[in-house]
């Protein structure tokens, strides 16, 4: 058992969660002062501007303090909680075994104020337990080559989420070298590692323990409490506090208000032909292939015919940047507001590939479960409407992006086919574009091109 004089208090600060969120608000805390914690085990629940984040703590000990009430906005770097650190653990068999859960995970967050830290460390050897290893030799890792890394020094790490990410998949971050700035190991470089994994034809597997919470966790919170309306002066109408993400969502609108001179056009469309084609390809058996996918599909076809309107503009340089990759985002509304997930590389992705990757996100906008990095990155904007029971809109666009794609909803109406007047399955498609990266002339080029594909869905045969 630990003495009393053995224990110190390490404060524990609000990381920087990455996607240059500045602040994020205290929706639940997971555990009380005086709780025991484990290392990584989430301690509060918090709202940034883009999604819902449970927040796990470096270090293994006794809650002593808590800094914030629920509901309160903390500035990134601010003290969240503090921990009393070589307490005996749960379930310790061991003195060796607590010494271990106070020296914390080794896995340096941005804004947890302990990059000082490890600096002049030194772990106590008991008899029978082994030493520290070597440095580990230079050599590669995750496919990248490696600097000389002390085997038992701290792991940087970027975030909390990609922690999640890299346990969750069996990954040890000490085998991993980091390509952000003095080594930090970002999103990108576990996702590299689990694609090189993949390409070698050997699935990274779960370590013991690691993918789960530890069962003192209290359930997790899937949605943020609604704003409590303030009255306003004078006993007149209620105040809303704009925060969280509607106020991400009203800043960003106000600034592509401000930046982008936009312009819309539109078109009806004959539907019939690709409803048909739909219920066909599900009648086939296999996975179900949803609308979304299929109009996403002819999207990243349009694209590839009018990449104007797959850019940003960057106005320091006066330059329209043409982007390479299409990162495909959809309007999805929830309980929280409207968000926009983002598919990446959707242009490689097939129907079905679609359909799989928006029934994900949707889940997880829905449960509340999106990461700061499933909204950021997005190139282009579909966006259903019609599940609104409306005709057409004029969409305002996702800032930084050029265009966006607007679907109203599919009804029968009175249509001219083949010479003749008849029924047919009718939606309107809009699209709104910055007049500043391309004119009207692509604008309708690439719109009567995806209205031909709805109308004719064999004309995609031509670019696959």
């Amino acid at each position: 058992m630990a003495r009393a004089s053995d224990m110190h208090s390490l404060e524990f600060r609000l990381p920087d969660l990455g996607e240059g969120l500045t602040e994020a608000e205290i929706v639940r805390w997971l555990v009380e002062v005086g709780d025991l914690v484990s290392v990584d085990q989430p301690v509060v629940e918090v709202e940034t501007a883009k999604a819902m984040v449970e927040v796990p703590c470096p270090y293994g000990g006794v809650v002593t303090a808590r800094f914030g009430e629920e509901g309160t906005e903390l500035p990134v770097g601010a003290p969240l909680i503090t921990v009393a650190v070589g307490a005996p653990a749960a379930d310790a068999g061991s003195d060796a075994d607590a010494d271990a859960e106070s020296e914390g995970s080794g896995n340096v967050l941005v804004g947890y104020g302990t990059s000082e830290a490890p600096v002049g460390r030194r772990r106590r050897v008991r008899p029978g337990q082994p030493a520290p290893t070597a440095p580990v030799a230079p050599g590669e890792t995750n496919g990248r080559a490696d600097a000389p890394r002390a085997a038992d020094g701290p792991v940087p790490v970027i975030s909390p989420l990609v922690r999640r990410l890299a346990r969750q998949n069996g990954l040890n971050l000490r085998d991993m070298t980091g390509s952000g700035p003095d080594g930090l190991i970002l999103r990108a470089d576990v996702e590299y590692a689990l694609r090189a994994a993949e390409a070698q034809g050997r699935t990274a597997q779960p370590q013991t323990g690691m993918a789960e919470p530890p069962a003192e966790a209290p359930t997790r919170v899937t949605s943020a409490p609604a704003p409590a309306p303030v009255a306003a002066a004078g006993g007149a109408g209620l105040r809303v506090p704009l925060k969280g993400v509607r106020g991400a969502v009203a800043d960003k609108l106000s600034r592509s208000r401000r930046e982008i001179p936009d312009a819309t056009c539109w078109v009806d469309a004959d539907a019939t032909e690709l409803m048909r084609a739909r219920a066909a390809m599900n009648a086939a058996g296999g996975e179900k292939i949803s609308l979304l996918a299929l109009l996403a599909r002819i999207c990243t076809a349009a694209l590839a015919r009018f990449p104007e309107l797959n850019s940003t503009v960057d106005m320091e340089a006066r330059e329209v940047v043409q982007l390479d990759q299409v990162h495909l985002g959809f309007a999805a509304q929830t309980e929280r507001g409207l968000v926009v997930p983002v598919v990446r590389d959707a242009h490689t992705r097939d129907a079905e590939a679609l359909t799989a990757e928006f029934a994900r996100l949707t889940e997880a906008a829905r449960a509340g479960r999106l990461t700061p990095a499933d909204l950021t990155g997005g190139t282009f904007t579909l966006n259903n409407y019609g599940v609104f029971g409306v005709d057409g809109s004029t969409p305002i666009i996702n800032h930084p992006e050029a265009a966006m794609l607007g679907v109203g909803r599919i009804v029968p109406k009175p249509w001219v086919h083949e010479g003749e007047l008849a029924v047919r399955q009718v939606v309107q498609l809009s699209l709104t574009f910055d007049h500043r990266v391309c004119d009207g002339g692509t604008a309708g080029g690439f719109l009567r091109y995806v209205a031909d594909c709805v109308e004719q869905p064999a004309v995609l045969l031509r670019t696959l």
